[in-house]
């Protein structure tokens, strides 16, 4: 539980506080979206060398990897959160608050392809717990 209070807020602090993540300064605070599944990815992939290693790497992966938590630790602490549809669930429900937040105040920007990226990555953070948990339950002698 303590683990998952800590990733809450190092979420918190990297997609509402973070100067270093896409925040601009508060004299140029617009409404900026994107509504069109993929432009996003593509348009990093297509300029990946232009936008670097850096920037390519925290917009595709970053999205994924920030949800990959949320995916594993919810099912751990929690029986109820053992099934894969509610945990793909939760991870587009919670991208979509914090994408509406960022639209809303004006705080980075809301990108249809930010849901797609977060989404799979619960669904990878499921998938990861579902194969340790089988491991576990396999090495323990539990029954599956």
């Amino acid at each position: 539980m303590v683990l998952f209070v800590l990733y809450v807020l190092l979420l918190i602090y990297f997609l509402f506080f973070s100067e270093g993540y896409g925040r601009i300064a508060e004299e140029e605070r617009i409404y900026r979206y994107n509504l069109k599944p993929f432009v996003e990815i593509r348009r990093f992939w297509m300029y990946r060398e232009q936008v670097g290693l850096s920037a390519f790497f925290m917009n595709i992966f970053g999205n994924v990897i920030g949800f990959i938590p949320l995916g594993f630790i919810l099912p751990v602490i929690s029986r109820r959160w053992r099934s894969g549809f509610l945990i793909v669930l939760s991870g587009f429900s919670l991208s979509l608050c914090v994408e509406t937040i960022q639209l809303v105040t004006r705080v980075g920007c809301f990108d249809v392809d930010d849901l797609i990226l977060n989404t799979a990555g619960a669904a990878a953070g499921y998938v990861l717990f579902a194969v340790c948990n089988y491991l576990r339950r396999r090495h323990y002698g539990e029954k599956i």
